[in-house]
This record gives structure tokens, sequence and C-alpha cells, in this order.
């Protein structure tokens, strides 16, 4: 029995595959968790490895390096210092868990098995890894912990089996993705386990991001009266450290000052930024380019990247036609010297001319239409590839979700690139994030204070320019009807009917569905982006192509 321990929770972000590395993360962390007095350094699932390891994890050799990293923490744990939660595979008759380890005194003291698989939306843990038993109790030092894995929290049979089996403390290590609005929902949930068990409860996540995947930290204790004792940071990597004392047979946490509540705006913009900064250096890119055309979406999309990578790694390009607008050209350039990255200008008149005398042949008697506007796209999507494999920099798209989910873009054009940032925020949320980012600076943020767009951008009709006088609306719904239509039928998978019923006209609510529909053989072909909602196209949200079923639509 004790009556005090600290506890460090490590809101790491590990990098995908790279083992060593990792543990010397680790390693590093358990350094700074002595020196601060910690009893235990918790980190978060699938630490060792970063999560999710998807088919990695079925590779023998990968499973045998983490067993061996991890056994190599353990026996540094002889020398008296703080023990080790490390999360990472188990692999034992035949069977492959995602396991939790405790690693005090020179060895591995427990494991803990995953009980509770996540099978839906972009988890495939069943596809890969066998369920563990319902667990019990493991114990620290006199401490008997409930160590939980992610998902077994999220319903109640893991937490009462604890409960029921003498834990003292509910502690969860989790990769929990990002959704906008899902850290209050954490704490929601939490608050049920709690009352159901009387006991306190940590959760600890890790703060990366992983290819569309953005895990945001935001790694919180509740007390068993569910107050909320400790909340950290979100989108930041961070080291807290946790005081506990028991009295009787409760333990209660000291509480710390809790931060405010990210606004929505903030939330999308800080996980943009963490998403594309990890997929960028993570793979190893010098850094970024994209056309900056003077409308809102590439405006913001350079901003992210400022930001995320620091102005001098982003290099945007303006191809003006000859239906750029001099607004165009004067608000791309003030765009950039806003944000103080390097802006070049390419004219795409020429590959025009030449595209049109190279097909004037087989074009001959027919009328301009969307060929020659997609044309001119798919010029521009050329030249950024050129430059892109010239000097190196990773092509960053600039597409948002109402444009992907409608189609209104163009493959091999302006869908060109290797990551994008806005594929899933619709485009009534980019006015508003263009807005807080003019208003606001992010944490950790690497580009200028400030506004970084001009009023104009954000305020004038957004357009193609593809032809004279050209606006969105002319294809598209405005975009705030476009939106929650959109909203209805992906994120929330409404039949027709439903729309209607809230106010919707059907005729419009068709279209709308079957720009959806055709779009699909697009959005399979599209580079990823950064998950913001509950539905991102993609593991989310898997169609089929080829699709005649109309039985909802009446």
């Amino acid at each position: 029995m004790i009556d005090r321990i600290r506890i460090a929770l490590a809101q790491m972000n590990p990098h995908e595959g790279q083992l060593r590395a990792n543990a010397a993360k680790i390693r590093a962390l358990r350094a700074e968790a002595a020196a601060g007095g910690a009893d235990l350094l918790v980190t978060p699932e699938f630490s060792i490895a970063g999560y999710p390891p998807e088919d990695l994890v079925l590779k023998p050799a990968f499973r045998a390096m983490c067993e061996a990293e991890i056994q190599a923490l353990a026996e540094e744990t002889a020398d008296g210092g703080p023990g080790l939660v490390v999360g990472g595979p188990w692999y034992e008759g035949g069977k492959l868990f995602n396991a939790a380890f405790l690693l005090d005194g020179g060895k591995i003291v427990a494991r803990r098995a995953k009980h509770e698989l996540p099978n839906y939306g972009v988890f495939d843990d069943k596809r890969v890894f066998d369920p563990g038993p319902a667990p019990g109790p493991v114990n620290f030092r006199g401490l008997r912990l409930g160590l939980m894995i992610c998902e077994d929290w999220w319903f109640p049979a893991v937490s009462e089996t604890l409960s029921e089996s003498g834990a003292e403390l509910l502690l969860s290590i989790n990769g929990s993705p990002f959704e906008v609005d899902k850290a209050q929902s954490r704490v929601d949930l939490a608050v049920a386990r709690v009352v159901e068990t009387g006991l306190p409860f940590v959760f600890l996540n890790q703060n990366c991001g992983q290819d569309e995947l953005v895990f945001d930290g935001a790694s919180f204790v509740l007390n068993s009266d569910r107050s909320l004792a400790v909340r950290m940071p979100s989108f930041t990597e961070a080291l807290g450290f946790t005081d506990w004392t028991r009295n009787g047979d409760v333990w209660r946490c000291e509480p710390q000052p809790i931060p405010p509540a990210e606004a929505r705006a903030q939330q999308i913009y800080s996980a943009m930024v963490l998403g594309l900064r990890d997929y960028v250096n993570k793979n190893g890119f010098p850094g970024v380019v994209l056309g900056l055309s003077g409308g809102i979406d590439s405006a913001i999309s350079a901003a992210v990247a400022a930001d995320a990578l620091g102005p001098d790694r982003v290099r945007c390009v303006m191809m003006p036609s000859p239906y750029t607008s001099q607004e165009s050209l004067e608000d791309a350039a003030e765009c950039a010297r806003l944000l103080g990255i390097q802006y070049d200008t390419i004219p795409i008149g020429p590959a025009m001319d030449a595209f049109h005398t190279m097909l004037a042949p087989s074009f001959a008697n027919r009328a301009p239409d969307i060929t020659e506007e997609n044309i001119q796209s798919r010029i521009r999507g050329v030249t950024l590839m050129a430059l892109s494999n010239k000097f190196g920099n990773m092509l960053l798209t600039t597409g948002n979700k109402s444009e992907m989910s409608t189609g209104y873009a163009t493959i091999y054009g302006d869908m060109c690139g290797g990551y994008s940032v806005l594929k899933d925020v619709y485009k009534t949320d980019v006015f508003a994030v263009c807005r807080w980012r003019n208003d606001n600076f992010p944490a950790g943020g690497l580009g200028p204070k400030g506004a970084v767009m001009p009023e104009r951008v954000i305020t004038k009709p957004p357009s193609a320019e593809l032809k004279p006088d050209q606006k969105d609306q002319d294809t598209l719904p405005p975009y705030e009807v476009l939106d929650a239509i959109l909203n209805g039928l992906v994120e929330e998978e409404r039949s027709v009917d439903e729309l209607v019923a809230q106010g919707f006209e059907r005729a419009l609510i068709l279209r709308v569905w079957r720009m959806l529909d055709r779009a699909e053989y697009k959005r399979r072909q599209a580079p990823p982006g950064v998950k913001i909602g509950r539905r991102a196209f993609g593991r989310d949200r898997r169609y089929p192509i080829t699709n005649g079923f109309t039985g909802l639509v009446t």
C-alpha cells in the first residue's frame, strides 16, 4: 500500500515505424520524468511503433524489433528510476495483440491486451489484431492500476471488470484520432466510466500526424467525483506531471489550471498545421510548392504551410491565364507578401496556345466547353509537378471538401499533389478558418503574426477563372446551402426524404446527390488529406465507383 504517487503523462509524437527513434524518445522522456520526481511514466498506445501500425504489424521482423526495443527499455528500469507503460505488439500462441506493457525493476512486470477492437471508420484493428481477454488490474509499487487501451474505455465492460477485480485507478493509453469537437465528447464519455466505477480516470493520447489522421493529444484526468483535474494542451507534444494522494480507498489527483477549450475554427486550423507538418517532415520533403491563385482556398493552404513549416520552406506560383483577373493577381501577390514566402509567376498562355494549335484539327466544328477549362487546369498541374520534380518540394493541392464532394475539381489538374490540408474542410468552414487565422496566431506557428490574406480574398465571390466572368455559383448552389445538404448526405447518411423534411428542395438534393455519386472515381485518385470531421473521404467513407443503387431516392 502506498499513499502518494507522481505519474508523468507523455503526450508524445512517435514516428511510424522508426522503432529506435521512438525508443530513444521514450528514454529521453523517462529521464525528464525522473528529473521531475515521477514514479511512473506513461506513453500512448503503440508508442514503440506509432499507431495505427496497419500491415506493418503483420511482418515478423517488425514485431521482433518492437519486442527487442521494449525488452531493452524494461532492462533499463533496473536503475530504480520511474517505471514505464509502453504500447506495442504482443505475439504469443499464434495470436497477435495490441498491448500495454508495464516495465519496472529491470523487467516486464505485466502485459495487458486490448480487448475491444474497433473496426469502423478509419479503424481496421480486427484485421490485424486478436482481442485480448477482459483484463484485471496490474500492481505497480502498491497501486492497482486498471490499464486499458483506447477502445476498451468506450464501452463499460472493461472498466467494470477492472473495478470489480480491485483496480484503484483507470488508466487508458490511446491513439484516438482528431475530429472537430471530439475532445469534449471524450470527457463526457469518461464521466460515464467514472460514474459506473467510482474510480478516477486518466486518458492519455498521442499527438502527431500520421498520413490522413491527426492525433490531437488533449489528454486529461478526471477525479472520482467527476471533476476535471488535468487537461493537457491540444496539438502539442507535452510531458505532464500528475500528483496523486490516497484518502482511505480513494485516489485523488491534485487539480491543475484548465486551459480554455479551443473554438471550432481554431481546432480545424491546428489540425491542418500538425497534419501537414508531420507528413512533410516525416517523409523527408524539403518543403512544399503550391499554386497561389488569389482565391481563398490557396490562400489558407499557403498560410497553413507557412505556419507548419516556416515561410522559407513554402514556394507559391501564380499561373495566370487570359481569364485571370487583376484582382486575383494583386491578391495572390499580397498573400505571398504577408506570409513572407517565395512567389513566382509563370503564365500559362503559351501552353494554352500550343494545345489549341495541336488540338484544332481534332476539335474542328466543336464549340469551346469544359474541355478547354480542364486543359488550363491540367497545364497548371503539369507546371507545378515539374517544379516539384525539379526541386524536390511536395506539391500541396488546395481543393476543399465541397469541391471534392461534387466533383468540382479537375483530375490530373488542380487535384495533382501529394497532400491536401483542405480535403475534409467544407467551403463554409474555409471562410471561418480564414477569418480566425487573420485575427489570431496559432500556438507553435512558424509563420508571421497578423493577417495572412487581404480581406478581399475572403469576401469576393469564389471563381475558378477558367472562362470569362466565371463564378462557382454558376455551377454549384450557394455554399451555405450546398454544405448543409452535403453534411446530411455524407456525414449523417440522410435520405432525400429526410432532407426534404428539413426544408431543402427535392430537385436540389437530387442534383447534389448525383454530383456526389458521380465524383467517387475522382476521390479514389485524390491525394491524402487531414481528417477533420466524422466521415472523411477515404477510409471513413468507402463507396463503390460503379454504383447503380438508387433505393434511397424517392
